[in-house]
């Protein structure tokens, strides 16, 4: 049976102005997103591994590090937040909206529930979260919350990705973003083609070529305005268990190959995901699209990176107070360089 759309309240236009005008902030001065919206399960396998205690005090402690890093704001426009986050204090009872808001920095949360196994679809996922969307998105609009992002994941292997879980995950993040435009936010679409495998730089130009079709034929059938929205995209790379592994510059060219043939021009945005990258790669292969192509490209190239900017920073604070000013320093670090690899000028 055909998912029936969920048809959004009409977007006066005034209305339209700030969600084209928050989107066009979101990448402006070359500036990028923090992705600090890790799940309690991720945060805590990442804890584990460093013996941090995984508690929401622990995870708290970790956010109030990167908020509370001086200079951030020159390089990140935008932070995603967990919903344990936004319910959060600073130490000093400031709220991590409010702190965020304050430094110049738009405040956005994940809204979507993770994925579970697709029904009759072996190794394929679907995202779940539509549930109460419409009301979770205006509250969190009234708490001050300005952008939202929904994550899908599509996996490469032996007759995978089908049509069926592409279709299904187009239909789900159209119908997200067309609420949350219809609340005011602005949605991050993200179709995420996972690393995971062995398949070469080839196929997963090809996949991704695909599911970016059909995304935006999926958004259009909805109705989302592309001027109020960011495309939140994984690079062009083979999987990390390719034999072949290509340059940097032969990711770069694939990637803006592939994104100048499904992307539309209306879209003010392009964040890619870091997709377990290091942090020196992640940069590397955004300079060079910048370096090479930037001229040429009619949407802004920019970074919506989590781990790529956080792990550094993470390995170093450890849980313990007395590192958190050099972990902040690692941190700022690598914000800063993603910075320079949106103006082309990053180097290892």
């Amino acid at each position: 049976m055909p998912v029936v759309p969920i048809k959004p309240k009409e977007i006066q236009p005034n209305e339209h102005t700030k969600l084209i005008d928050t989107a066009k902030a979101m990448v402006a001065d070359n500036k990028g997103l923090l992705a600090m919206d890790e799940s309690f399960p991720t945060c805590n396998k990442r804890f584990a591994k460093l013996r941090i205690p995984e508690t929401a005090e622990m995870r708290c402690d970790y956010r109030e590090m990167i908020v509370s890093t001086k200079g951030l704001n020159k390089s990140i426009s935008g932070a995603i937040l967990f919903d344990e986050t936004v319910h959060q204090q600073l130490k000093d009872g400031t709220s991590f909206i409010q702190s965020l808001t304050y430094n110049g920095i738009i405040p956005g949360i994940k809204v979507d529930a993770g994925t579970v196994d697709m029904a009759g679809h072996p190794g394929e996922k679907v995202t779940e979260g539509l549930d109460n969307l419409r009301d979770r998105l205006r509250e969190y609009a009234g708490m001050g919350l300005r952008f939202a992002k929904w994550r899908a994941v599509i996996t490469i292997g032996k007759d995978i990705p089908t049509l069926a879980c592409i279709e299904s995950n187009a239909q789900t993040l159209a119908q997200y973003a067309s609420l949350c435009q219809e609340a005011g936010l602005v949605p991050i679409v993200e179709p995420e083609v996972l690393m995971d495998g062995d398949h070469s730089l080839e196929r997963c130009f090809e996949v991704t070529e695909q599911v970016l079709h059909i995304v935006f034929e999926q958004l259009y059938t909805q109705g989302v305005l592309l001027e109020g929205m960011i495309l939140k995209p994984n690079m062009i790379v083979p999987g990390l268990a390719c034999p072949k592994q290509e340059s940097v510059d032969e990711v770069a060219d694939a990637t803006i190959k592939c994104l100048l043939r499904s992307v539309p021009a209306a879209v003010p945005g392009i964040t890619f995901l870091s997709g377990g990258q290091t942090s020196e790669l992640a940069s590397a292969r955004l300079n060079a699209m910048n370096v090479r192509f930037k001229d040429k490209m009619p949407w802004e190239l920019s970074f919506s990176f989590g781990r790529a900017i956080q792990q550094p920073g993470l390995g170093i604070w450890h849980g313990e107070e007395a590192n958190v000013l050099a972990a902040q320093k690692a941190l700022y670090h690598r914000a800063k360089c993603n910075l320079a690899a949106r103006k082309g000028e990053y180097n290892e």
